[in-house]
């Protein structure tokens, strides 16, 4: 036999071998399998008793939460930190043909959507005093797809039908477009960018160098989430503007990264400047009334709120009155934004001796959710204790006092109880 016949018989074994794998396969390609089979035997692991249970990532999960509130409470005790409470933010996104790409799955548009729908709502629930408007990038050219308001669904709906990738992106038409929008913001509001950047190029017409200066003259805080690789230009954009820069690795560490703007940045020394500023509270309108809304130019019936200066009416709160310019709020806006300048000390893990100790069988449960401490088999599990009143949680009521309640329930029991033994005395 030829050698030209062995490599012809050796070639023809390589496509009946490559034939079998795909029929093995189903015909699927790597990351199609990846779906098809979620290798759900690898969330599984063995107990004690020689059962199998799921694998509980709860405690990885909140070492990591834990490490994240150590270090910004770290950063707030060793300086004085102001904070800006009414932030007006756009967020660009870019649309280019970049977004199309699929090493995020199913395309970096949907990631990127899915979670731009979960930052908006955890903005506005951080942040009830504050705006967000959204910019889109495509073919060259930067759109204002929402002006800036306080609604969450508005955006949401507009940004899930402008969902198209095309063209190439252009990083100054966008701060461009931001810097006109934000400079006609007050000066007691923040004003900031997130721009979220999937290509590895920028064309622009002009001197970017001369935008970010603008940029930065405009006291607008510019920060860049990548989604591809490290660009230079967009890194000396945030380093200029005191902005952060960062490159996500995958889909759950992009979720991450953007989170981490939900709550206020410090404010820029040179630009934190105390201001009063004059609020409205308007009243509810009646179930019955008839009147045009200010902000869409039509007719609305029952609802709405009425401005107090001039008796405009408007849809939804916070917002400013588009006839005389007074910002309107209610009370309770006011009130969750106030766990922002004093936030709850971060609690301290307890030791399972704690649990275990026979004098104090109330430590053994969770003061918050009253559930049991104790894992299976009477063990003691992870948990935490407030520092000043001494209290245990949960690991889940840890998270939930941090991120929601804002307010530690052993604290709070305390404070209500001692007026009353201080009466009985």
């Amino acid at each position: 036999m030829t050698n030209s016949e062995r490599k012809r018989l050796n070639g023809e074994a390589e496509e009946e071998e490559e034939d079998e794998d795909d029929n093995l396969n189903g015909g699927l390609e790597a990351w199609e399998r990846s779906y098809a089979d979620d290798r759900s035997w690898e969330a599984l692991q063995e107990d004690e008793s020689g059962f199998l249970r799921p694998i509980d990532n709860s405690a990885f999960y909140h070492a990591q939460y834990r490490r994240r509130l150590r270090d910004r409470s770290l950063v707030a005790t060793t300086a004085r930190i102001q904070k800006g409470l009414i932030r007006y933010l756009y967020i660009v996104i870019d649309l280019s043909q970049a977004a199309a790409d699929m090493d995020f799955r199913p395309s970096r548009m949907a990631v990127v959507a899915k979670q731009v729908d979960a930052f908006v709502r955890e903005f506005f629930d951080q942040n009830p005093l504050s705006q967000i408007g959204l910019v889109t990038v495509k073919d060259g050219v930067a759109n204002c797809l929402t002006d800036l308001g306080g609604s969450p669904e508005s955006h949401i709906k507009a940004l899930m039908g402008k969902l198209g990738c095309s063209g190439d992106s252009s990083l100054q038409n966008a701060l461009d477009l931001v810097q006109g929008l934000l400079s006609q913001i007050p000066s007691y509001g923040h004003r900031e960018v997130l721009i979220l950047y999937s290509a590895l190029s920028t064309c622009d017409p002009g001197d970017i160098m001369e935008t970010i200066q603008k940029c930065k003259e405009s006291k607008i805080r510019c920060s860049v989430i990548g989604l591809s690789a490290e660009m230079f230009i967009c890194k000396h954009l945030c380093q200029d503007t005191g902005g952060s820069y960062s490159v996500a690795l995958d889909e759950s560490h992009f979720k991450e990264l953007i989170m981490e703007h939900a709550p206020p940045p410090p404010a820029i020394a040179e630009f934190a400047i105390a201001n009063l500023i004059k609020m409205g509270f308007p009243q509810r309108a009646g179930e019955g009334s008839i009147s045009i809304c200010s902000c869409h130019k039509e007719v609305k019936v029952g609802v709405g709120y009425t401005c107090p200066r001039c008796k405009a009416r408007v849809c939804e709160l916070p917002t400013d009155c588009r006839i005389c310019g007074l910002q309107l709020v209610s009370s309770p806006h006011l009130a969750r934004s106030y766990h922002h300048l004093f936030p709850i000390a971060p609690f301290d893990e307890v030791t399972p001796l704690c649990l275990n100790d026979p004098r104090n069988r109330s430590r053994s449960t969770c003061f918050g959710c009253q559930q049991s401490l104790l894992s299976s088999g009477n063990k003691p599990g992870l948990c935490v204790a407030c520092p000043k009143c001494k209290k245990h949680f949960c690991l889940e009521c840890d998270i939930y006092i941090h991120e929601s309640l804002h307010n530690c329930p052993g604290c709070e029991s305390l404070r209500h109880s001692n007026p009353i033994v201080a009466n009985e005395g």
